[in-house]
């Protein structure tokens, strides 16, 4: 009797739904008005956060950073087996140049493609294949007897393979999980993770080649890459498949006619092709350069780690600032930087202190262009596409990259010296520094996503 004493009224249950009900009711709107006094791109983002939840920062950057410390790392010591391999299989500079220009330009190409996946699958497939990719690809590139075979290892498979575990990837990801006022800042740090990659591998790769020769080191390479692996577990995203990522709703051809519809993206991506051209004819043809005019090997060595080092400082700056500058003028300074940086080095007497100084300006200015330059996708576009439209404006920084490499080894051969590009890096740099002027980074304005 006393429990049935405590039973209520199916009046008095009733009422009490009704009020649970409003309740309910008045958060919801509550919720909503707050989403819908966001921006579009903020309100979308904010739906987001409540469709799927992220992953944790620390595992996202840790992880992320590591995998492109890794890939970058290993990628940017591919200048040291120019000399070794071509005097061992008497090729020409231009047949390895040219098996490297297509390695970037493979890169590019595939990008955009391995961009798509990552934005529909989740990152982690991607780099799982592509992290397999890459030591088969460097274990062909030891194996190579042919300038046809290298293009194909070297060439067109690790290209391949840098597309799925490098930057559009990742970044995609980081948009995903890492609020938009963060943003930037985590692409610097993940940026200035792959400088330190160089810093730390570049010099490893020369002392394996000095130690052991260049085929049983590309073979420890291959070996050290495979550490992607375990790394990519941490960035599996849970139910990434049956997540809306609470996004406007477009399609692959609908994000891209929006995109190339606009100014500012096509003047990123032509700043871009700028960045490839500078960045890789410096890191393939400068150690051949400086051994050229008589300076000892060890001096590239050392010039490709100081690049690497002051990177990490330079990248993290640029992605910071990012969070309180404009990126379009933090982007013209850098351009603006490079062209006065190797107009000097080019006039000024060679030597081993003048490489390591031009190394280390160099170096501050490298990769510092990619966290701006991504951040001002996400923030134009949204995350929902990040990774395909990175991996576009990625394109046009290895159309670059390959036009600045095969040119550096064209024109060497043609003319014995490599003046004529190391004036063409300087005019370039002038010009990205002005077409990133103009480069607006306003969010399109887009319906809300449905909620």
């Amino acid at each position: 009797m006393q429990n049935a004493s405590k039973l209520k009224s199916p009046l008095e249950l009733a009422k009490n739904y009704g009020r649970t009900s409003g309740n309910i009711l008045q958060l919801t709107q509550k919720a909503m008005e707050k989403i819908k006094s966001k921006t579009p791109n903020q309100a979308n983002e904010a739906v987001q956060a409540t469709a799927v939840a992220p992953l944790p920062m620390w595992q996202v950057l840790l992880c992320g950073a590591a995998v492109i410390s890794l890939s970058m790392g290993v990628r940017h010591g591919f200048g040291l087996w120019l000399q070794p391999m071509t005097q061992a299989h008497d090729w020409t500079r231009q047949d390895y140049s040219f098996a490297i220009a297509v390695q970037n330009l493979t890169w590019g190409l595939v990008g955009i493609f391995s961009g798509m996946l990552a934005d529909r699958f989740g990152a982690f497939r991607v780099i799982v294949v592509c992290s397999l990719f890459y030591a088969l690809g460097i274990v062909g590139m030891a194996n190579s007897e042919t300038p046809q075979v290298l293009i194909l290892t070297a060439g067109l498979l690790i290209g391949s393979a840098q597309a799925g575990t490098t930057y559009a990837v990742i970044y995609g990801l980081i948009g995903r999980n890492i609020p938009a006022h963060k943003r930037s800042w985590a692409m610097g740090v993940t940026a200035a993770a792959g400088s330190f990659g160089q810093f730390l591998m570049v010099p490893t790769e020369g002392w394996l080649i000095s130690s052991f020769g260049w085929y049983t080191a590309l073979i420890v390479l291959a070996c050290a890459v495979l550490v992607i692996l375990p790394l990519s577990l941490g960035l599996r995203e849970p139910n990434f498949a049956h997540a809306t990522h609470g996004q406007y709703k477009q399609s692959v051809f609908q994000a891209l006619q929006e995109a190339f519809g606009l100014r500012s993206f096509k003047l990123l991506m032509s700043g871009y092709f700028v960045c490839g051209f500078q960045v890789v004819f410096i890191a393939v043809h400068m150690p051949g350069y400086l051994k050229d005019n008589g300076l000892p090997p060890q001096v590239a060595s050392y010039a490709l780690a100081l690049i690497g080092l002051f990177n990490i400082f330079g990248t993290y700056l640029a992605g910071t600032l990012g969070q309180k500058i404009a990126k379009n003028k933090i982007l013209s300074a850098i351009y603006l930087g490079r062209a006065i940086a190797i107009i000097i080095f080019i006039n000024a007497p060679l030597s081993a202190l003048s490489v390591y100084i031009f190394s280390s300006v160099m170096g501050f200015l490298w990769l510092s262009t990619v966290p701006p330059t991504n951040a001002v996708i996400a923030q134009i576009f949204g995350v929902a596409h990040l990774s395909m439209l990175g991996g576009f404006v990625f394109l046009s920084h290895q159309l670059g990259s390959f036009m600045g490499v095969w040119l550096g080894g064209y024109l060497y051969d043609l003319y014995g010296n490599y003046d004529v590009v190391w004036n063409l890096c300087a005019a370039l740099g002038l010009f990205a520094a002005l077409i990133n002027l103009p480069v607006k980074d306003t969010p399109i304005v887009r319906p809300l996503a449905p909620v």
